[in-house]
């Protein structure tokens, strides 16, 4: 991977996302970032994805919506164009194709930074296993760039968009020269949430695979 649970969908292999912050209309993206972690313990909201492949051919696009509870519980939906489930329970990631009726399931430490969902749902560690510095001024946004520290990762680089102090959009670029751009929307910082839907049970009859 990028761990690719549904590369049709995911594109990075699934995945969440979110980062909104809270203050500040003006202050850079590194502050804005910092802003965030330290003050969103929980997040719901919608997500558009576009998957660019090195080949240069048509997108893939999907959206659907997410929920997290920090550190490590998340929920992330596709719902277009393929139905498909990720879960973080705290402890392990699991993704459910509805389609092949398909489990796959990875430690969530191992998982931890291969998905949008698994490092926003963190536990303030960014720049414990991200390279961060101030990605400038784009598209109307203020960039943070995350250049990851392990020579395994599944990515070159993670690219954060924060505008009046919510985050609004996310770029990631993987070692397979994809890159999948995530846009942020209808974002409800620290909600009450239902822990039930942090829990996963195998679908019965799935095929189930992975640690």
């Amino acid at each position: 991977m990028i761990h690719r649970f549904k590369p049709r969908a995911c594109g990075l292999a699934g995945v969440f996302a979110l980062l909104l912050g809270a203050g500040a209309a003006h202050a850079d993206a590194l502050a804005q970032l910092k802003q965030f972690m330290d003050g969103t313990r929980s997040a719901r909201g919608t997500f558009s994805q576009q998957v660019f492949s090195k080949s240069g051919r048509k997108p893939q696009q999907a959206s659907g919506t997410f929920a997290f509870s920090r550190p490590g519980k998340f929920r992330w939906i596709y719902e277009k164009p393929y139905a498909q489930l990720l879960v973080g329970d705290g402890s392990k990631l699991w993704a459910y194709d509805q389609e092949l009726n398909q489990v796959t399931t990875k430690k969530l430490g191992q998982a931890l930074g291969s998905t949008p969902a698994a490092i926003l749902a963190g536990d303030n560690s960014l720049d414990r296993n991200f390279v961060l510095k101030d990605g400038g001024s784009s598209d109307g946004l203020e960039w943070v760039e995350a250049t990851p520290k392990a020579d395994d990762s599944s990515f070159e680089r993670i690219r954060l968009g924060f505008a009046g102090g919510q985050l609004k959009a996310m770029i990631l670029n993987d070692n397979f020269g994809q890159t999948t751009a995530l846009q942020f929307g209808q974002i409800e910082r620290n909600p009450s949430l239902d822990a039930g839907q942090f829990r996963f049970v195998p679908p019965k009859g799935a095929d189930v695979v992975g640690d």
